[in-house]
């Protein structure tokens, strides 16, 4: 199962949901692979499918092996449980240290990169008093509030979330940090081994350090903050937010505060994060529903034909804003696993977005010249100016993707 899993995440399109979704599929990863390139084609794919190599896979075990990584599958016994809970959690995982630390519990403190120095100072004192609590301390090994976190956090536990491979040291003034975090605590990383981190990649970053925690502790952060992001991940994964308040005048509070506004929980000292932790620890985080995520033996592939009109429909029913799958069955009056099957065989094909919670938009490719895209740009600036949504416009066109000749 290891190898096929790891051929299935590493090859195009593929992320934590789509995973899922093809073995639910086809049953198993062997099947699933064999008919990638055919289900990419169905769904309008413009170039060959690129699906990774079991040389690939098997030259990726054996460096992970070779750096003791260990590669952890969901719902082996290592897999942290919290992280289990989420909405399509990674399929596998690399983990380096104490495996056993990741069945403890967890709490994330993250925060601004440039953070001041009495940001920093609080940051290693709660970590301190959290780790004294029980609690393993994660965070995502950047400078400042990072790294404040996890250096007292050594001595009792912590967790670093990488955003490039387990044995990428990013940045590289924490090589030695990362070092001692991999024999004391847990390295951890959902991405290849040796990948270097780019930045699309830290928000993905982002959704482990808040996945494998109870709770998420913010402490500086200005409005635009990554860690803003990780708080808001982890309101949507259900998980507890807390916020350290700060000077109004600092720009590095302007964050923490809106938090704080808009109901995180108040932080001055570990109290106030014990006692809302403790009832909720009081019950085991339950994994998701995880019907069909593992390999079975049952007779997959579901069979059942999709007419090209069908997969029109479907495309006809989908635009630039998201929509969930309840409207597309709606809108097409297709039965839900035809339009599940569509969907899928164009996410494969590059022509779809998800945006979480089973609501997708389409990709749009435009082949123009620099005029003509300019101009289809001003009209829809226009449009949307009339719509008077002019302030989702960055979010608008980041639904296209535009290539010009």
């Amino acid at each position: 199962m290891g190898v096929n899993w790891l051929r299935l995440i590493r090859s195009d399109t593929i992320g934590p949901a789509t995973f899922r979704e093809l073995i639910n599929h086809f049953g198993g990863s062997s099947a699933a692979l064999e008919a990638l390139p055919e289900f990419s084609k169905r769904g309008g794919g413009r170039r060959p499918f690129r699906l990774s190599s079991l040389a690939d896979a098997e030259a990726e075990l054996k460096h992970a092996k070779k750096i003791g990584a260990t590669l952890i599958a969901l719902g082996e016994p290592d897999y942290p449980v919290w992280l289990a809970a989420v909405d399509a959690p990674p399929a596998l995982i690399y983990a380096k240290g104490k495996l056993e630390l990741l069945q403890q519990p967890m709490v994330a403190i993250v925060g601004a990169r440039n953070g001041s120095a009495i940001g920093q100072k609080f940051t290693r004192m709660l970590s301190a008093d959290l780790g004294r609590e029980g609690f393993v301390i994660v965070s995502g090994l950047a400078r400042g509030i990072d790294t404040a976190a996890h250096t007292p956090a050594l001595e009792r536990g912590t967790v670093a979330v990488l955003a490039g491979g387990i044995d990428s040291v990013y940045p590289p003034e924490n090589e030695e940090l990362q070092n001692e975090i991999g024999k004391r605590g847990v390295l951890l990383s959902e991405m290849p081994i040796a990948y270097k981190p780019r930045g699309k990649d830290f928000p993905r970053r982002n959704r482990l350090v808040s996945g494998v925690s109870v709770g998420v502790v913010v402490v500086e952060a200005a409005n635009r903050s990554g860690s803003l992001i990780t708080a808001r991940l982890a309101g949507e994964q259900g998980r507890e937010v807390f916020a350290v308040p700060g000077n109004p005048l600092d720009p590095r509070a302007a964050g923490t505060n809106r938090l704080l506004r808009d109901g995180a929980g108040l932080v001055t000292c570990v109290e106030d994060i014990t006692a809302v932790l403790a009832p909720i620890l009081g019950r085991r985080a339950e994994p998701a529903d995880s019907t069909g995520t593992f390999e079975t033996n049952s007779d997959y592939p579901i069979k059942m034909d999709i007419d090209q009109s069908d997969r029109e429909r479907v495309i006809s029913a989908l635009g630039v804003s998201p929509v969930d799958i309840d409207e597309i069955i709606r809108a097409t009056r297709l039965q839900a696993r035809q339009v599940q099957i569509v969907l899928l065989e164009l996410d494969l094909a590059g022509r779809l977005e998800r945006h979480g919670n089973m609501h997708w938009s389409r990709l749009i490719t435009l082949q123009a010249s620099p005029l003509l895209c300019g101009a289809f740009l001003d009209s829809q600036l226009e449009q949307i100016s009339q719509e008077g949504k002019i302030c989702g416009l960055r979010e608008y066109f980041n639904s296209f993707a535009i290539s010009w000749i």
